[in-house]
C-alpha cells in the first residue's frame, strides 16, 4: 500500500500502473476516493461511500482534482460534484456515528 498525504493528514492509498492511466484509490475512515477505473454503479449497488475523480495520473494530480461523481451514500455525508478532494476526505474521515 502507498501513503497519500494532504496538508499533513495521511491516508492509506493504492496507486498501480494499469494501462494508459494508473489505478488510484485513497481510503478514509468511512469511504474512499477513486479514479474512474472504479465503477460508480457497482459502488452504489454495494453501498459504498465513494467519490470519483478522473484524469489523474499522480497523487499530486489527485490533490488538485475536483470530485466528478459520488454515490448517494457519499452525498448523504455532504460530498458533492465540484468539491475538492481534501474536503471530501475530511467529510469521509469525520467521526464515525
Amino acid at each position: 500500500m502507498d501513503e497519500f498525504a494532504i496538508e499533513g493528514k495521511k491516508y492509506v492509498a493504492l496507486m498501480r500502473e494499469m494501462g494508459n492511466l494508473p489505478l488510484i484509490v485513497v481510503k478514509a475512515k468511512k469511504g474512499y476516493i477513486a479514479c474512474s477505473y472504479i465503477d460508480k454503479e457497482t459502488a452504489e449497488k454495494v453501498g459504498d461511500i465513494a467519490a470519483f475523480v478522473s484524469g489523474v495520473k499522480t497523487f499530486d494530480d489527485l490533490k488538485k482534482a475536483k470530485i466528478r461523481a459520488a454515490t448517494s451514500w457519499a452525498e448523504e455525508l455532504g460530498i458533492r460534484e465540484g468539491m475538492s478532494v481534501k474536503k471530501a476526505l475530511e467529510l469521509m474521515d469525520s467521526e464515525l456515528e
